[in-house]
């Protein structure tokens, strides 16, 4: 990597954050992505109603959608070149969350080449572990550079 802010990881990892603000469905969330660093990443998010299920909380698909995010951009920090697909995501509930800022912290845990496995947990503005997950991600054909959000 060189000095240059836009060039080698740090180019890809401003390229992967642009590309998440960019996805139609991010828009109907109060979310944003910051990559922290080869094989890891940051979503931050605010619960609000808007977001509730019938008893008051924050719906399982929050859930799923931060921590698959979180989980996919840590591994997809790896790959420069393609869009990874998420092919199985296993995630756990561990406390509801009704209103403020939770934090999903993803982190690569094994594969380079096609496969790819990484994992993450949903932290709330308590500190407590709210949800935990761990996705397979697979290289897709879909090259990055062609995708709009990607390329500034």
């Amino acid at each position: 990597m060189t000095g240059e802010p836009n060039s080698g990881a740090e180019g890809h990892w401003r390229a992967l954050e642009r590309l998440y603000s960019s996805a139609p469905v991010n828009s109907k969330f109060a979310s944003s992505l910051e990559v922290t660093g080869e094989g890891a990443a940051r979503i931050t998010f605010d619960i609000t109603e808007d977001v509730f299920h019938a008893a008051g909380a924050a719906h399982g698909t929050v859930y799923f959608k931060m921590l698959d995010d979180a989980a996919f951009y840590a591994a997809n920090t790896l790959v420069t070149d393609r869009f990874l697909l998420t092919t199985s995501f296993n995630l756990h509930f561990t406390k509801p969350v009704r209103d403020g800022t939770i934090i999903a912290e993803g982190r690569w845990v094994s594969g380079r080449r096609r496969v790819f496995v990484a994992e993450s947990r949903l932290i709330d503005g308590e500190g407590d572990e709210i949800g935990r997950g761990t996705g397979t991600f697979m290289k897709s054909r879909i090259p990055l550079s062609g995708l709009p959000g990607y390329a500034e």
